[in-house]
């Protein structure tokens, strides 16, 4: 890569970090915010679930926006928004004010896909294009990663979880401003869409532009819905994205709640996940050139047959704790690997001017699986105990591979290993 297109990669790239540690800031304070606000583990789960629901929301308004005016005003606004959420909550007095924080966290998170992957597909060689997913990826698992070092570190150094909220908060903020900066001399057919509309002025605007413009949101909606069951390719790749994402925030969120069940105190419980979590975005690195040389359904399957063995180990709590951490270090990177593999299917099933709407449809699925699974897995947890969510982890996996045979099944990404449509 060389260019505006290395510097579109890492630009993008630094903005998957961010709202990715925004997403997931809550679950390594879980112990000392149940504490602080005298909530339950499902409590918490359903906050972290709030903000994962409002980006399952947005995604699709967001993603006409992203398809019809401008890439980069989404970028921005995403990064902003998200800083402002993760300063409320630091700084969140009740658990109400929590909420309100995940709210908040995702407005702005809701616009970082929507905006990436068009940008990163517009910026980047087709036959390269894995790669470019595959740091995508990489910078996005950096992100998860973050909170479950930040938080324990803040504890370490002696302060607490508003510090460490605080810090992730105020270098989001400055990040946005260099990401300003920065992204200006990128050419438009970059940071745009191929026929970008103006900004809508809203001088001016009455009642009636306010329901025409409601009437034809409903009826784009509408011949989108129906749009999507009529392309299998797209609808089975949304439910797969939506059945990873529900695994991937089971083990993400719930990781350091089973290594507590093994004997790690909860602090330590977050480093060895904030490892995992390390070691699955390096191992999303080579899925990206995996996926450019041998195809994407192959590291797909190879991947979620990793991952329903590696669950089901973890749910038998018949390993020794030792063995146990070493065996979570290799979790992550069952559903990481494959990161690159399912983008460029999407890529692949995309014409060039509905890839934002497309990315906002899996995007989709990735949050509502958000936003299902941390308050289910926290309830299974409170109930039945970490072991059976993990389980169920294993379940949802096998789930994934049965639709990752079922796309296979649609001639998708079959081809050729690198130069096909891909993702």
């Amino acid at each position: 890569m060389s260019g505006f297109t290395s510097r579109v990669v890492a630009l993008v790239g630094g903005s998957h970090l961010f709202n990715h540690a925004y997403l997931l800031l809550l679950a390594p304070a879980f112990p000392f915010l149940a504490d602080a606000f005298a909530v339950s583990t499902a409590a918490l789960g359903l906050a972290v679930g709030l903000a994962a629901g409002v980006v399952t929301l947005l995604q699709l308004p967001l993603g006409y926006v992203s398809d019809t005016y401008s890439r980069r005003l989404v970028l921005f606004g995403s990064l902003a928004v998200g800083s402002l959420g993760a300063g409320i909550l630091a700084v969140a007095p009740t658990y109400e004010w929590l909420l309100v924080g995940q709210v908040v966290v995702g407005v702005g998170v809701a616009g970082h896909h929507p905006a990436h992957y068009p940008m990163l597909s517009a910026a980047t060689a087709e036959a390269r294009r894995g790669r470019a997913y595959s740091v995508h990826g990489f910078t996005g698992a950096l992100g998860l990663a973050a909170p479950f070092s930040v938080v324990p570190a803040a504890y370490y150094l002696g302060y607490d979880w508003r510090v460490a909220f605080g810090v992730v908060a105020v270098a989001g903020g400055l990040y946005t401003v260099a990401c300003v900066l920065a992204l200006r001399p990128v050419p438009r057919s970059v940071t745009h869409p191929p026929d970008p509309q103006p900004l809508p002025s809203l001088r001016g605007v009455g009642a009636g532009d306010l329901t025409a413009t409601v009437t034809g949101a409903g009826r784009g909606l509408r011949a989108e819905a129906r749009s999507l069951v009529g392309a299998p390719p797209v609808f089975l790749l949304s439910l797969l994205w939506f059945t990873n994402s529900v695994a991937a925030w089971g083990v993400k969120t719930y990781t350091p709640t089973l290594l507590t069940g093994y004997g790690l105190s909860p602090a330590d419980a977050s480093v060895a996940s904030s490892a995992m979590l390390g070691v699955g975005a390096l191992v999303l690195l080579g899925g990206g050139y995996l996926t450019d040389r041998v195809g994407s359904l192959p590291v797909m399957t190879v991947g979620y047959v990793a991952l329903v063995a590696v669950a089901f180990t973890l749910a038998s709590g018949l390993l020794p704790l030792v063995a146990a951490v070493a065996v979570v270090l290799s979790l992550s990177s069952t559903i990481d690997v494959s990161r690159p593999a399912r983008s460029k299917l999407t890529d692949a099933a995309s014409a060039r001017d509905d890839i934002g709407k497309n990315f906002a449809l899996m995007t989709v699925g990735i949050s509502a699986g958000g936003a299902v699974a941390p308050p289910v897995f926290g309830y299974v947890v409170d109930a039945f105990g970490p072991r059976v969510a993990f389980y169920a982890v294993a379940v949802v996996g096998g789930v994934t591979l049965a639709l990752t045979l079922a796309v296979r099944r649609t001639g998708l990404g079959m081809p050729t290993p690198s130069g096909v449509p891909g993702d």
